[in-house]
């Protein structure tokens, strides 16, 4: 038996949730970057499935560089402050796991090994590494990359790069 004292149990309330210039089309995968200021969420435009990325509070769509004709797209994903975006896009006849850091304009395609399939994927918020779902031969399978050395960190504001002690 589980007691409590000194503490006051107080209901929620229930307040609904208002959205916010995000436009009245249809969306699926969303995701917020970690501050919570981006939205990346796939629409369906022209027949093709594509990333939309949205400053969440304007409503304002960003433009990104190197993913038209690329299309369809799938499983959105955002760092900390926003500045890279992993998703999958379609290459030829395959999927492909790609990062558009945002600050330099560069694309960063994620080679795997022969045989390998992403379907889905989700970006650390610090973007130092990405988990993949992958298939394989039939077989699923989940893997995490590593991409030190390949982004800079994309960290809080006020986060330190390394131990050190306390602040």
């Amino acid at each position: 038996m589980l007691g409590l004292s000194g503490c006051a149990l107080l209901p929620l309330s229930r307040q609904s949730a208002t959205p916010t210039g995000l436009g009245a089309e249809s969306r699926q995968e969303p995701a917020l970057s970690g501050d919570g200021r981006l939205l990346a969420s796939l629409a369906e435009r022209g027949g093709r499935t594509t990333v939309v990325l949205q400053a969440r509070r304007t409503g304002q769509v960003l433009a990104l560089r190197h993913l038209r004709n690329r299309q369809p797209h799938s499983s959105p994903s955002l760092s900390w402050n926003g500045r890279y975006l992993a998703l999958l896009v379609q290459q030829g006849g395959r999927r492909q796991a790609v990062i558009e850091d945002r600050a330099t304009g560069q694309q960063h395609p994620l080679f795997l090994p022969a045989g390998q399939e992403p379907q889905q994927l989700s970006l650390a918020p610090d973007g130092q590494s990405v988990a993949l779902a992958l298939i394989n031969g039939g077989s699923r399978r989940l893997q995490v990359f590593s991409l030190t050395g390949m982004l800079e960190p994309d960290r809080p504001p006020g986060l330190r790069e390394s131990g050190g002690g306390p602040p």
